[in-house]
């Protein structure tokens, strides 16, 4: 009696193969996850990136297709082409985030001077905005998935959100593909999203407290020292290697913040000369404090609330959106408890702008969330150190703004020190380019060398 076969060969499909080994598992045994060979679990991170999510089991497996795509593609070239995705990913937010912030900072200054100078409310204010940024990624995830029942879309998104959390806590990207999420991850990142906050919160205010007690120029150079000490504190926290690239392109990018704020001391403002010494001492104190919990700020999301290397940049990018949507959380809900405060002790009295201020302080909180969006993502996906370096480019960029806004020309120090802040970002992300490089190589090596070892085993 004949047997029926697959219309693509004579092959039966009862065929029995006595020709293979006994011991490999059967082409539907591989399939249904038989014979101790697990089949990966595919998870879509709405970038059109799946990534597999598997534990790693120690029986036989088959080695046909991880041999012939580990010869069709070298561990340099594919280190080189992961790079180079996550760099793209990098440069558009990299964009955004200057773009969203000499916005932000023309609008609040505007806003200001109009009268309205409410320093904590607006604080509050945009900081509070960041809780939309995972709404509004939400939409954009679903007009990409457009065609997918909402059930299934959110059911997906929700375990990309909490395993990925999974991944942050326990700094491993490989999970059971049974896992299920504890509550212990929300405990954990309730505690890291207060801790962060309240540093964030408390590097914001001092700049607003220590503007009236110091000079601008003073002002500008110590909060953007932040880049410096969020080096020195990735070398214990992220187990950074002493590079001397890196260092040399975090003492142009402090150097050049120097010259644009001390290269025209000669022209002193008045405010300068009012200022009494020990005034001066204390708010470059305070802002002193300001740029090291800024820079600490920047290394502790890093560290505790960024996947751990190797992930995909989709991934990163949804997650990052989603925690920054926490911190806009936790600070509308805790952190308006100073307001009353204020306005019972009469350091500032609560009151909304009106009419056009108030369109101009909507469109600055949401360059806000636009810019902060775009910084933890740019953050997730390099480091603190080249992302605080690349925040340092927008001194040039208000200066040019201010030009074409203004008419009045930069001065030839904040030419030359923003010149200098551009060449130490260039170099800076050269460097970074090459350490991500080589890191992906790293891990292609010793994943094919991984496999060839399970090959001799078998």
């Amino acid at each position: 009696m004949p047997h029926p076969t697959d219309r693509r060969s004579g092959t039966p499909l009862l065929h029995a193969h006595h020709d293979h080994d006994t011991r490999s598992p059967s082409h539907s045994d591989m399939d249904r996850g038989r014979a101790g060979y697990r089949t990966p679990r595919r998870l879509s991170d709405g970038s059109g990136y799946n990534e597999v999510v598997t534990a790693p089991i120690h029986t036989p497996r088959p080695t046909v297709a991880r041999q012939s795509s580990f010869r069709s593609r070298s561990p340099t070239t594919s280190a080189r082409l992961a790079a180079r995705k996550r760099y793209a990913y990098a440069s558009v937010f990299l964009l955004l985030s200057l773009v969203s912030f000499t916005i932000q900072t023309e609008l609040a200054a505007w806003v200001q001077h109009a009268g309205w100078n409410k320093a904590y409310c607006m604080l509050y204010l945009t900081h509070g905005s960041w809780s939309l940024l995972w709404p509004v990624q939400l939409l954009i995830l679903r007009i990409q998935k457009r065609g997918e029942p909402w059930g299934t879309f959110w059911r997906r998104h929700v375990w990309l959100v909490r395993t990925t959390a999974q991944m942050v806590e326990t700094r491993d990207l490989h999970l059971e593909r049974h896992h299920h999420p504890r509550a212990d991850n929300l405990v954990y990142m309730a505690r890291v999203t207060a801790f962060i906050t309240v540093s964030l919160t408390v590097a914001g205010l001092s700049w607003y407290v220590a503007v009236s007690m110091t000079s601008p120029s003073d002002l500008t150079a110590i909060y953007n020292c932040s880049a410096f000490f969020a080096y020195a504190f990735s070398v214990p926290l992220l187990k950074e290697k002493l590079r001397l690239d890196k260092s040399f392109a975090v003492l142009v990018a402090v150097a050049g913040v120097l010259v644009v704020a001390y290269g025209d001391s000669g022209s002193s403002s008045p405010k300068e000369g009012e200022l009494s010494g020990e005034n001066r001492l204390l708010g470059n104190l305070i802002i002193g404090g300001g740029s090291v919990l800024y820079g600490l700020y920047e290394v502790l999301y890093k560290r505790f609330a960024c996947p751990p290397d190797g992930c995909s940049p989709g991934r990163g990018m949804i997650f990052a959106n989603t925690f920054g949507s926490c911190i806009g959380v936790f600070t509308l809900c805790v952190l308006w408890i100073p307001l009353p405060v204020l306005h019972m002790l009469g350091i500032e009295t609560f009151s909304l702008p009106t009419g056009k201020v108030a369109w101009y302080l909507f469109l600055s909180v949401v360059m806000n969330a636009t810019f902060a969006g775009s910084f933890l993502v740019l953050i997730s996906l390099t480091s603190p150190v080249l992302s605080s370096v690349a925040s340092l480019l927008t001194i040039f960029i208000v200066a040019v703004s201010d030009w074409w806004l203004t008419g009045v020309p930069p001065s030839a120090a904040a030419l030359l020190g923003g010149g200098m802040i551009v060449v130490a970002f260039a170099l800076l992300s050269w460097s970074t380019y090459k350490e991500m490089a080589e890191e992906e190589q790293k891990r292609e090596v010793d994943i094919a060398g991984s496999d060839s070892e399970d090959e001799d085993d078998e």
